[in-house]
């Protein structure tokens, strides 16, 4: 049975995301009113369609594209959604028995898939990679992410950092 986020949970997230937001914009150098141009959304389980779940992740990311007629220049538009599987973030967090906290792994996981978010804006990663290139992409991601962190680490989000390094492998639950 699918576990949900309550509330207070979801408030959590969404502070997750806008202070995500804002440490990606200084680091990529993003002005707040440039983000339009990175267009997406942030949905939980239980506003996902059945698609847009997947086992073994804490978050992913679905592409949506506009056809060609609705785009101004003749290029179709696209968006992401960002799917949140509350109930594996929340299983590992039990798991973690009060080790990891809340907080800082949804922080981790915002600035993780915002990178995402920014790197295919850019062109800078390929959304339909291979398996292998998808790899490579995640590495660097996860690179990012850490360095895009470093300014506000504590004593919980080193852990988070540190569940999420070469060493666990724990990062392999984002996508």
């Amino acid at each position: 049975m699918a576990r949900y986020f309550n509330a207070e949970q979801i408030s959590l997230a969404g502070r997750s995301f806008a202070q995500a937001e804002k440490m990606a914009g200084r680091y990529f150098r993003i002005a707040p009113d440039e983000w339009k141009e990175y267009r997406y959304d942030v949905k939980t389980l239980a506003y996902l369609d059945e698609y847009e779940v997947r086992e073994g992740a804490f978050a992913h990311l679905c592409m949506y594209e506009y056809g060609e007629e609705r785009a101004p220049e003749g290029n179709g538009l696209h968006f992401y959604r960002i799917c949140l599987q509350d109930d594996r973030i929340l299983n590992a967090i039990e798991r973690a028995n009060s080790f990891i906290r809340p907080a800082p792994l949804l922080l981790y996981i915002a600035a993780h898939e915002l990178v995402h978010v920014i790197r295919f804006g850019r062109g800078e990663g390929n959304f339909d990679a291979t398996d292998d290139e998808k790899s490579g992409e995640e590495e660097k991601v996860h690179r990012i992410t850490r360095n895009l962190l470093k300014p506000i680490t504590d004593t919980d989000l080193n852990l988070v950092l540190d569940c999420f390094s070469d060493r666990y492998k724990i990062g392999d639950l984002i996508q």
